[in-house]
């Protein structure tokens, strides 16, 4: 590490913190004033309102853009070393193109990294609080929200390999259903059945109490019933496991996450896709980051008419690619056959033959 690495790191790391200090300060000032109303209704204090819910905001707000912003940044700043000839005094000190590339490789592993945890723990962290305020407060203003919130739905699920259960009219603020039913299946026979009036989730010994239940025991042309009032069972799911949230997967830390999928693919559960490609995502994004930083050094590396204008605009071009190739891909996935690995993937990959053609095109 030279001085000339430790000047070109700082700027990018500069630059970057600062776009995106203004950048929060202005979403959160639009946010304020879009959300006064709901904050004069809900009656907190300004403390519990910054607490509960704008901490938690501003690493959702920063982690949606993040990657855009360090392309902004990178382009900016390099743009500015450009203009002032910088870049043609480096080169024309003997030192590579490619040497040259280092910092903006080590600044951008820097910035991936700090993503990298940021989606895999903190921002499920913070994500719990923003979207527990944003239910509380924001989403059940109308009566329709109300009915929407306390909704009853019907789940099925695979309990385990030859185990399969249903639960009628679930409602996920109750935690209660009812009927239940649960068959066990062994070599394409019936073996097993119970049933039950009604199922809840008892929060005190963390088992699900059945009323009225039915059993059904199968053995060949033996069959044994029994009746109960109640019975406490411990099933391998639980209420969170049954609530078919959107906000799910934004919740749930990496490890968490994976093994949620796992589950849920064992249950037969629907929309699995959508939570693969969360959980590729997580990986992908930040491997973007470093792919934008090298894209936008070496596209605002050269000197131009126009100035940081032309390779600002060239920026915010290839960030909108990006993104809308991100949405289509998602959209194959979830609504077609796409694999969710490749759907997360299909962006990087592509802007990396867009990075080697602009290094190749690229002064020397």
């Amino acid at each position: 590490m030279k001085k000339l690495d430790w000047y070109i790191i700082k700027s990018f790391l500069v630059t970057f913190f600062f776009s995106i200090f203004l950048f929060t300060v202005i979403a959160v000032v639009v946010d304020v004033s879009e959300k006064t109303d709901d904050f004069v209704k809900s009656g907190l204090t300004f403390m519990q309102i910054v607490n509960q819910y704008y901490i938690p905001f501003i690493p959702h707000i920063i982690a949606l853009l993040f990657p855009l912003f360090v392309f902004i940044a990178v382009i900016f700043f390099t743009s500015k070393l450009a203009g002032r000839s910088e870049i043609i005094a480096i080169l024309a000190s003997g030192v590579s193109y490619r040497r040259i590339m280092l910092p903006y490789f080590i600044g951008g592993v820097l910035l991936a990294g700090l993503l990298l945890v940021s989606n895999a723990y903190i921002i499920p962290q913070a994500e719990v609080k923003r979207l527990a305020f944003q239910v509380s407060y924001f989403d059940n203003d109308s009566p329709a929200d109300a009915m929407f919130a306390n909704r009853q739905v019907n789940r099925y699920f695979r309990v385990d390999s030859f185990t399969y259960a249903g639960l009628i009219n679930y409602d996920t603020v109750t935690k209660r259903g009812g009927p239940f039913f649960m068959h066990t299946i062994k070599n394409n026979t019936l073996v097993y059945n119970l049933r039950a009036g009604s199922m809840q989730w008892d929060t005190a010994t963390k088992k699900w109490r059945l009323e009225t239940v039915f059993e059904r025991t199968i053995n060949g042309l033996k069959e044994h019933i029994s009746t109960q009032p109640r019975k406490e069972m411990s099933f391998n799911f639980r209420p969170i496991d049954l609530n078919n949230d959107e906000h799910t997967k934004d919740v749930l830390t990496s490890p968490e996450l994976g093994k949620y999928i796992v589950q849920q693919e064992h249950r037969g559960a629907e929309g699995i896709n959508d939570l693969k490609i969360e959980y590729y995502r997580r990986v992908a994004t930040p491997v973007a980051v470093i792919i934008l930083t090298l894209i936008g050094a070496m596209v605002a590396g050269r000197k131009v008419r126009g100035g940081s204008g032309v390779h600002l605009a060239f920026g915010f071009v290839t960030a909108a690619a990006f993104i809308l190739m991100d949405r289509f891909s998602t959209i194959f996935s979830t609504k077609g056959n796409l694999p969710p690995y490749i759907a997360a993937w299909i962006p990087n990959l592509v802007f990396v033959f867009v990075a080697m053609y602009i290094y190749r095109k690229a002064p020397k």
